[in-house]
């Protein structure tokens, strides 16, 4: 598998994110950052396995829900706690098509 189409570009404004699925299953948060850019990242916090997308997301810094974890939206690196980190998928743009590549990419999982 290579890049594969997950959505548009009208599914994910600036300041919004969601989640979509691939075809072999992966689920993949895509976060509209600023300036208009793209980002795609693990969906599940590697805290506690929480999905990212009941969180809180303010257009550079994504937060869980449960133990307010935070993550910067353009590194998936932890800020709070700074030993974490998402794992984060390629990105293209097509046109309006968003297309990920999750081709040999783990989840990440926090030791905390």
């Amino acid at each position: 598998m290579a890049f594969e189409k997950i959505c548009t570009l009208d599914d994910v404004w600036e300041g919004d994110m969601d989640v979509f699925t691939t075809s072999c299953g992966v689920d993949v948060l895509i976060l509209g950052v600023e300036n208009g850019e793209i980002r795609a990242f693990q969906a599940m916090c590697p805290h506690q396995a929480i999905e990212l997308v009941d969180g809180e997301f303010d257009g550079k810094i994504l937060t869980c829900k449960a133990h307010l974890w935070q993550f910067d939206s353009n590194t998936g690196k932890g800020l709070n706690p700074k030993g974490c980190q998402l794992a984060q998928y390629p990105v293209k743009i097509d046109g309006e098509d968003i297309h990920v590549n999750v081709e040999g990419i783990e989840p990440l999982k926090s030791d905390c």
